[in-house]
């Protein structure tokens, strides 16, 4: 699999002001160039445009591509159960949503300290083993915003998960907040594949302030020409450091 996915958290809009108004002819043919280029991983989950992305994929992707040409991961939204009765339900709306009878990567979303207890109690990580058992999931796995130190505990406790996804960018990886690196280096210390989310920080990184251009330009004594390739240039550097 080529190592660039298609994220659909911030697809193009008819009305800048409503996002459930999905432009669906530009993402189409965002969907068309993309995959025309070799790539084949798209992204989504269920609040992103407030619950229309999932089935604005649908009929960009799954409704014009055969199945077996493309990857979907999908998220649990962790925030929104009440009880273990909810992620069934959840489940089977966003395989509806998504026209699809599996999801090739599944995570459990936005995890971090405090929602890994109520996960945890609640059954989230049995629940999507069970999933893959029963085919519905090819690979399980979390999004992750919190310390490294949480992370090493919650990959001690569920060794099953196949992946993890982090916030990683030049930017946040020395970050004390973030802890890009260090998570980074966690999820390696224990076997895991990495998924990177906000490579170029929403976009923040592919049009700096003066300030930051003029760092740049100091310490590059050349100003890159264009800013985002800079981003995933750097971030492909720091890959291969390890």
């Amino acid at each position: 699999m080529k190592k660039l996915g298609f994220g659909t958290m911030r697809l193009p809009l008819l009305h800048a002001e409503d996002p459930k108004r999905i432009d669906p002819e530009q993402f189409k043919a965002m969907t068309d160039t993309f995959l025309e280029r070799g790539f084949i991983y798209f992204d989504t989950a269920y609040p992103y445009h407030e619950e229309c992305s999932e089935s604005a994929l649908r009929e960009a992707l799954v409704r014009r591509y055969p199945r077996q040409s493309f990857l979907i991961a999908d998220k649990m939204p962790i925030t929104r159960v009440a009880s273990a009765e909810d992620y069934p339900r959840i489940f089977a709306e966003q395989l509806e949503r998504c026209g699809v009878e599996y999801f090739d990567y599944y995570l459990l979303h936005n995890m971090g300290r405090d929602r890994y207890e109520s996960t945890q109690k609640s059954g989230g990580f049995a629940f999507i083993e069970q999933m893959k058992k029963e085919g519905k999931i090819r690979k399980t796995g979390f999004s992750y915003h919190d310390d490294a130190e949480t992370l090493d505990r919650i990959l001690n406790d569920h060794p099953e998960a196949d992946f993890v996804q982090l916030q990683i960018n030049y930017l946040d990886w020395d970050s004390a907040v973030t802890q890009s690196g260090r998570c980074y280096e966690t999820a390696v210390r224990h076997g895991k594949k990495v998924m990177v989310m906000e490579p170029v920080k929403g976009g923040t990184l592919a049009q700096l302030p003066v300030r930051s251009m003029r760092m740049i330009r100091t310490k590059k004594r050349v100003l890159p020409r264009h800013l985002l390739p800079y981003a995933l240039r750097r971030l492909c550097r720091k890959w291969k450091s390890y």
